[in-house]
């Protein structure tokens, strides 16, 4: 028995010869281009900015309930591995703002040549590494400032 399925992959070529073609297109077939890979790192970044938001409320809880449980939420935050995960959060959020304006400007109409969007796709990682870089500096700074007041 044939299966079902196969019938609904068949197409015609321009000179009306039947082939079979794919489901889908693959992540095989195509070349690997910035900005493919920069339209999946947006998509996976608007989750992580999501979930880093979700942290912060549970941050913003403790900090509510009092004293105590705000102590113990900044113990965790002073943790080198609860650091790296704000940066990476930081990252996710300023990257994924990004990706949104290059969005509103191509809604707009415009930047759609293909060396404009590979060029806009660079500079779209230099700014979110620089913004991101700068943000987390300032963060570390702020912080460090307030524990010496403290202390």
């Amino acid at each position: 028995m044939q299966d079902v399925r196969k019938a609904l992959y068949v197409g015609s070529r321009s000179d009306g010869t039947l082939v079979q073609r794919p489901m889908s297109p693959h992540l095989q077939i195509y070349r690997r281009r910035l900005s493919m890979i920069l339209s999946i790192s947006n998509r996976i970044t608007g989750v992580i900015a999501t979930g880093g938001a979700a942290l912060g409320i549970f941050w913003l809880n403790a900090a509510a309930k009092g004293e105590k449980s705000y102590t113990t939420a900044s113990k965790v935050a002073r943790n080198p591995l609860s650091r790296l995960v704000l940066f990476g959060w930081i990252v996710s959020v300023v990257y994924h703002t990004v990706g949104g304006i290059r969005h509103l400007i191509w809604d707009s109409g415009h930047r759609f040549d293909k060396e404009e969007v590979n060029k806009d796709g660079e500079v779209a990682v230099r700014v979110t590494v620089g913004v991101s870089v700068v943000l987390t500096a300032l963060l570390c700074l702020v912080g460090r400032r307030r524990a010496k007041k403290r202390g």
